[in-house]
C-alpha cells in the first residue's frame, strides 16, 4: 500500500513540475498573442475590447518594418554563410587526426562558451582597429552585422553537423571516388545529401540565434544606424514599451511555428518511407 500511495505521489509530482515548466515557458507566449488583439495599454492589465489595431500599427510603422527587415536579412545572409562555412570546417575537422582534431574543435567552440559581451566588444575593438590603425577604409555597417552574426553562429553549425558525420558510412565515399568521381564531385553528389538534414537543422538554429542576438548587434551597429528588432524593442522599454511589438512578437512565433511544424511532417514522412524501403528489402 506504501509503495502504491508513494508511486502516485511522484507521478502527481512530475505532473505538477511538468505544468509548472510549461506554464512557466508558454504562459509569457500566451499573454503576448493574447494582447495582440487588445486595446489594453500593457500586457497583464485590463483586456479591453477584441481589435486588430496593432496589427495595423504594425504596417504602419515604417521604423519597426525597417528593423524586420534588417534583422531578416541579416539573420538569412548570416545563416546561409555559417551554414556553408560551418557545415565545411565539421568536415575538415571530421578527417583531421586526433590530437589536431581535438585542438581545432576545442578552438572552433570559443565563441558558444565565451561570454557574448567580451565577443561583442572584440568585435568592436577589431573594427576599430582595422579603420583607424591598419587604415583600412571600412565603417559599421549591415555588412559588419552578417560578418558578426556569421561568426558567432557558424560554432553551432559546426556542432549540429558533426555529429551527422560520425553516422556516414565512410565507405560510400571511398567508393564514389574509386569509381572515377573526384573529391569535389564525390562531396558534392554523395555526402552532402547525408548532410542535408543536419545542415537545414544548423541553418535553422542559426537563424534563430541571429534574430535572437542583442549585445553583439547592439555594441557592432555603432554609428552604422542599423536598427533590429531586438535594438528598437531595447530603445521602445527604456522609453515606453511599443504595443505594436506585441503583434511583431505574435507573426514571428506563428511563422517560427509553423517552419517548424512543416520541417517536421516532412522529416517523418521521408523516415516512414525509409523505413517502408527497408522492408521491401
Amino acid at each position: 500500500m506504501k509503495s502504491k500511495a508513494s508511486s502516485r505521489l511522484f507521478l502527481i509530482l512530475k505532473w505538477v513540475i511538468l505544468l509548472v515548466v510549461l506554464a512557466a515557458i508558454y504562459l509569457p507566449l500566451i499573454m503576448i498573442i493574447a494582447y495582440s488583439f487588445s486595446t489594453a495599454k500593457s500586457v497583464g492589465g485590463d483586456f479591453g475590447d477584441f481589435t486588430f489595431v496593432l496589427y495595423e500599427k504594425l504596417f504602419q510603422n515604417k521604423t519597426l518594418l525597417t528593423a524586420a527587415k534588417n534583422t531578416v536579412i541579416i539573420g538569412l545572409v548570416s545563416a546561409l554563410l555559417s551554414t556553408i562555412l560551418g557545415t565545411t570546417a565539421a568536415i575538415g575537422i571530421h578527417y583531421m587526426r586526433r590530437k589536431t582534431k581535438a585542438a581545432v574543435d576545442a578552438a572552433s567552440q570559443i565563441t558558444i562558451v565565451n561570454t557574448e559581451i567580451v565577443t561583442a566588444m572584440g568585435f568592436f575593438l577589431l573594427m576599430i582597429f582595422v579603420r583607424d590603425t591598419v587604415r583600412i577604409p571600412v565603417n559599421f555597417s549591415i555588412w559588419w552585422l552578417i560578418i558578426t552574426h556569421t561568426v558567432i553562429t557558424m560554432p553551432y553549425v559546426v556542432l549540429t553537423v558533426s555529429p551527422r558525420l560520425k553516422q556516414l558510412n565512410p565507405n560510400l565515399l571511398e567508393a564514389s571516388m574509386d569509381l572515377g568521381a573526384g573529391p569535389m564531385r564525390s562531396l558534392v553528389t554523395v555526402m552532402l545529401p547525408q548532410l542535408a538534414g543536419a545542415m537545414i537543422s544548423g541553418f535553422a538554429l542559426a537563424f534563430t540565434l541571429s534574430l535572437d542576438d542583442f549585445v553583439v548587434t547592439n555594441i557592432n551597429s555603432f554609428g552604422a544606424n542599423v536598427e533590429t528588432i531586438s535594438t528598437y524593442v531595447y530603445s521602445g522599454i527604456r522609453k515606453k514599451m511599443p504595443s505594436d511589438i506585441r503583434a511583431l512578437s505574435t507573426i514571428i512565433f506563428l511563422v517560427v511555428l509553423i517552419v517548424l511544424i512543416v520541417y517536421n511532417v516532412i522529416k517523418n514522412k521521408k523516415a516512414k518511407n525509409e523505413a517502408r524501403k527497408n522492408l521491401l528489402k
